[in-house]
């Protein structure tokens, strides 16, 4: 068996792997593999192949590690939009509590409503955007 098929053997079960797991990393080791296969198909001696293969994952994994840390400083699941799609919806407020709540009627329910923590005390009736999700309650901010 040549060094090329036992390298494209490596990358399929790599990607079985990943497949299973459903981990990047290993997908970014599996083009590592790749390229020791490449390394393999040109004729680089084993050594060459094996140090073409490991930089190659290395970086892919340094490199997937580094966006993943870097896309983490996302807003929370309660104000992200892309979880909770009531972020920036409109809801109408006719009455507000003297507790700071009141009582909207949104996706034919009955919802608590309060302001978000640094808008003013004083609230008046009208229309409010949705900012965030907490439990049961609707956290809204001037539309």
């Amino acid at each position: 068996m040549q060094e090329s098929t036992i390298w494209w053997l490596m990358v399929g079960a790599a990607v079985a792997a990943e497949l299973v797991t459903g981990t990047f990393y290993l997908l970014m080791l599996s083009l590592g593999l790749v390229a020791g296969a490449i390394a393999a198909h040109t004729g680089l001696p084993l050594a060459a192949q094996l140090s073409v293969a490991a930089a190659v994952g290395t970086a892919g994994v340094i490199g997937c590690h580094w966006l993943r840390r870097r896309r983490h400083a996302q807003a929370p699941a309660s104000s992200n939009r892309d979880v909770n799609l009531d972020i920036g919806e409109s809801v109408q407020v006719d009455a507000w509590n003297p507790d700071g709540t009141a009582q909207v009627r949104y996706r034919g329910a009955q919802w608590t409503v309060m302001l978000r923590k640094n808008m003013p005390a004083a609230a008046a009736p009208g229309l409010y955007r949705v900012t965030e999700v907490v439990g049961n309650r609707l956290v809204v901010d001037n539309a």
